[in-house]
């Protein structure tokens, strides 16, 4: 449940994030080197990242994962 709980939270987090930089799904996909269909999957909660697909999104967001990393334990508390 818990594991369940932080996979929701980490693709919402992802979601805000990726908005406020102006990315949409196919573009943090091109500029990751990810598919597309992964990261709808993440967003969703479906799916959870690897410590190199974290890395990847971050950097091509702009953001240390550290604080993406942070802003899940910081919900994840208030659950």
């Amino acid at each position: 449940l818990e594991m369940k709980k932080s996979e929701e939270i980490f693709g919402k987090i992802l979601k805000k994030i990726r908005a406020e930089k102006g990315f949409s799904q196919e573009k943090l996909a091109l500029e990751a080197d990810l598919d597309r269909t992964f990261i709808s999957l993440l967003e969703r909660g479906l799916r959870q990242p690897s410590l190199n697909t974290l890395l990847q999104i971050s950097k091509s967001l702009d953001i240390k994962a550290s604080e993406i990393v942070a802003q899940v334990e910081i919900e994840l508390s208030n659950i």
